[in-house]
């Protein structure tokens, strides 16, 4: 099953991996939220929901905190299990119940760095940056250069 985790540049360098977290997928609820969508338009819808939760996860004050990441793994179904009732949730959230390897992670998606400050302004609460951040679209890394792009969030 294809997971999208909402991270943190810091995370990228965690050894042990990804830690458990609500993530997206595509679930039945998405499907029927979204039913003309095709597959790869579900995991796209997946992926920038998980953006959105991304920016839970950041401290715009730290340099490595300024910056959307999504992680993109491959995990069997049963490590996955529906959020609490209760909670307020899209509708392809998921709870990962394990932590995830770096042999699992496909790839990340993380925001170009002229996207920071409508970051910092959309985790303060700015709508219309997070409008802004909405229209853009993540750039693609592979798995290898992760730890780089880590390394280079705690050193600038």
């Amino acid at each position: 099953m294809r997971i999208y985790l909402p991270c943190t540049l810091a995370e990228l360098g965690a050894k042990a991996g990804l830690s458990p977290r609500v993530v997206h997928a595509v679930t039945p609820a998405l499907r029927a939220a979204l039913p003309d969508e095709d597959e790869e338009g579900l995991e796209y819808a997946a992926q920038l929901l998980a953006a959105d939760d991304s920016l839970d996860r950041l401290d715009p004050t730290s340099v490595g905190g300024r910056r959307r990441v999504v992680v993109a793994a491959d995990v069997p179904a049963a490590v996955v299990d529906s959020v609490d009732e209760g909670e307020e949730h899209a509708p392809s959230a998921v709870r990962l119940t394990t932590s995830v390897g770096w042999d699992d992670v496909a790839c990340a998606h993380v925001d170009e760095p002229a996207a920071e400050g409508d970051v910092v302004a959309a985790a303060a609460g700015d709508e219309a940056a997070l409008e802004r951040l909405a229209e853009r679209d993540l750039l693609w890394y592979d798995v290898s250069e992760l730890g780089r792009l880590a390394v280079k969030a705690n050193h600038v």
